[in-house]
């Protein structure tokens, strides 16, 4: 029973408490047991509390895992690579993120976890944030990815995510974009700040961008992340507490 039911497990790879019921007709509390034993043999591996991997035949217990970016998307449903880890995926950064970052709209009790030595930032947004996913293959599982558009604009709402505005400058300068979709999803975000910090971006970088006038009358600063201090921008309501002509 339990090689028939790997077998057919590991043609999955990853799989629920739930999932290896319905295949092998095993009682959950049995099951459990029974799943605790395989895993001390080395046959499977625990991702989080009713998640598993199988690892395959030649592997050690220990040594083998799956792609980063397959894990985070696994705990949480929906979800989808983002923020600094997604600047990486699309060779935005040439930093190296030390956790992975997933979007959802998903309650999780846990936000940060560490699995098989990665660290996870789970980061939960309102439904109407949750847009501009694309879907790309890792290890033979599809992940969604948020778009090159969309992690720009994720990362300004959210500075603290991709480690400061910095990044986000070196991207828009350095990557390729649809700045017609840029500019649609700044404001569809719903924050003024990613209008404003993405304006004075594009103004300091020479690009050429169609965004709405800053009517508001408050300052917020170009980077929260950074020292609370710098020059007043009076076209995109902005204190610059960011040198960009550090990219030079």
């Amino acid at each position: 029973m339990r090689i028939k039911m790997l077998d057919e497990l590991a043609r999955k790879k990853i799989f629920t408490v739930e999932e290896a019921a319905k295949i092998s007709g095993i009682d959950k509390n049995v099951l459990k047991v029974l799943l605790s034993r395989l895993e001390k043999r080395g046959w499977v591996e625990r991702i989080e509390k009713g998640k598993y991997m199988v690892i395959p035949l030649g592997a050690r217990k220990g040594e083998y895992t799956l792609n980063e970016f397959v894990i985070g998307s696994l705990l949480v449903n929906p979800s989808a690579i983002a923020y600094w880890s997604a600047l990486n995926y699309h060779g935005l950064t040439e930093q190296i993120p030390t956790t992975v970052f997933v979007q959802t709209t998903s309650r999780k009790k846990k936000r940060e976890l560490e699995i098989f030595g990665v660290r996870y930032r789970i980061v939960r947004v309102k439904e109407e944030k949750f847009f501009g996913v694309e879907k790309a293959w890792l290890d033979e599982f599809q992940v969604n990815v948020t778009d090159r558009e969309k992690t720009v604009v994720d990362c300004l709402d959210k500075p603290e995510y991709c480690g400061g505005v910095i990044e986000v400058a070196k991207a828009l300068k350095n990557g390729e974009f649809d700045f017609e979709k840029l500019s649609e999803y700044a404001i569809k975000i719903g924050n003024s700040g990613v209008v404003r910090r993405l304006g004075y971006l594009c103004d300091a970088l020479g690009l050429q961008i169609d965004l709405p006038e800053i009517r508001a009358r408050n300052y917020l600063f170009l980077d929260p992340t950074m020292p609370k201090k710098g020059k007043a921008n009076g076209k995109w309501r902005l204190i610059i507490n960011l040198d960009i002509g550090e990219l030079e």
